[in-house]
């Protein structure tokens, strides 16, 4: 969960969406103090040339965040409203509407049953459902094609990052659960704000950073530049293939590519707060937002800005290729939007290829724990969760009361 910081822009890296339904952020000591910052409630999804409102849900998150969340709207754009255009501008702003691609008003009564249901379901209950690659779930789920194809299929690809929606059916189902029973949101200021959060509860002196850690055991750490440290117990909280050079033999899941890329221009656009979709898949881009309208800290004043994820590898001359498809998003030329940055992320997110199994051990021996995305689901809620299993395993194993503070690091010229 990275921000760079460019000319009083803040721009994430990967963007993965949260939801204030996501119970760890509510459990995770620290996180009291994030501000979760919500999108308009449900998505926009773009056909035809028109914007159509879906998912908007009457239930709320069930996180600590959530509350942040609630004062947040004040300060957003109603989801129902619409900012104008400044006059001159070459391409009319594309219509909103409720209906199509959903179908009739019998389909979209079903699936807000649909969604309805799911959110109040127990998530224990989700993964005791057969499993399946979620793109052949979905059609078992008793929904229209319609539905499946210009509202479901977009939007899950968006929460799990996976285009082709290989993952695993429950993962999909969790996803939906969290998307029925909160709202999505980014955290206010960017998404490095959360690790940062984390940190700071922390006593003084414990996080260091710029030390490279070359191999670990049950006793020790040896790093790069500053020697050996000797220890107790060891918890390596990485990304997957990190881990899995540190700790031989641990799986390498596959891994979904993201691209994210920022522009800013100094018109208003005609969505607001919304995360905008395209049920037509006529390009490139899987989502985009005007993120300045969710947070407004993340652009300085007077300024928009734009943040679209491409999924998958992404196409030569991706610039070029999202400008064009974001012009026919939002109905509103962008030869002249500026370019802040293009994040390509290769190993983005672990994949959850069916059948995947939700939580994969952390405690691998007494004294030597492992966590992240790649031991839970691949999302925030599943790091934040491997992370709580392997704390409490490290209490366990090593009692409460003999933690101590951590040992201060050395200097360069000790290292080997």
């Amino acid at each position: 969960m990275a921000t760079e910081k460019v000319d009083g822009f803040r721009l994430d890296r990967i963007g993965q969406l949260l939801s204030t339904a996501y119970p760890e952020l509510a459990l995770t000591p620290g996180l009291d103090a994030l501000t979760l910052r919500p999108f308009a409630p449900g998505v926009l999804l773009h056909s035809d040339g028109r914007h159509h409102r879906a998912g908007a849900q009457a239930g709320a998150g069930g996180a600590r965040g959530a509350l942040h969340a609630v004062r947040a709207l004040a300060a957003a754009p109603r989801s129902g409203a619409l900012p104008r255009q400044r006059t001159g501008s070459a391409a009319a702003a594309p219509r909103m509407r409720t209906g199509a691609p959903l179908g009739s008003a019998v389909d979209q009564a079903r699936l807000g049953a649909a969604l309805t249901r799911l959110a109040a379901t127990p998530a224990e209950r989700l993964l005791r459902r057969p499993e399946a690659p979620a793109a052949e779930a979905l059609a078992a789920r008793g929904l229209p094609a319609r539905t499946i194809d210009g509202f479901l299929r977009p939007l899950l690809a968006a929460l799990l990052c996976d285009p082709d929606l290989t993952s695993s059916s429950r993962c999909a189902d969790l996803a939906l659960r969290a998307f029925a029973a909160g709202r999505l949101c980014v955290p206010e200021g960017g998404a490095d704000v959360l690790p940062e959060l984390l940190a700071r509860t922390l006593p003084p002196g414990t996080v260091h950073t710029g030390v490279r850690a070359t191999a670990v055991s049950t006793t020790s750490v040896t790093t790069a530049e500053h020697g050996e440290f000797r220890c107790r117990a060891v918890l390596v909280a990485t990304d997957a293939r990190t881990a899995a050079e540190l700790l031989p033999g641990l799986r390498v899941p596959g891994f979904h590519p993201v691209t994210v890329l920022h522009h800013t221009t100094d018109e208003p656009l005609p969505t607001g707060a919304s995360l905008l979709l395209d049920a037509d898949r006529g390009g490139p881009v899987a989502h985009t937002a005007v993120l300045s309208a969710v947070d407004p800290s993340r652009a300085p004043a007077g300024r928009t800005l734009i943040s679209s994820t491409v999924l998958g590898p992404p196409p030569d001359g991706v610039d070029t290729a999202v400008r064009r498809h974001l012009a026919r998003l939002y109905g509103t030329p962008t030869g002249r939007w500026e370019t802040l940055a293009v994040h390509h992320t290769a190993e983005a997110v672990p994949a959850m290829r069916a059948p995947h199994d939700l939580r994969r051990p952390v405690r691998l021996l007494a004294g030597l724990y492992v966590c992240g995305d790649h031991r839970d689901t691949s999302t925030a809620q599943g790091a934040l969760h491997s992370a709580h299993r392997a704390s409490a395993a490290i209490v366990s194993d090593l009692g409460a009361g003999s933690l101590h503070a951590a040992e201060p690091v050395r200097t360069a010229q000790r290292a080997a």
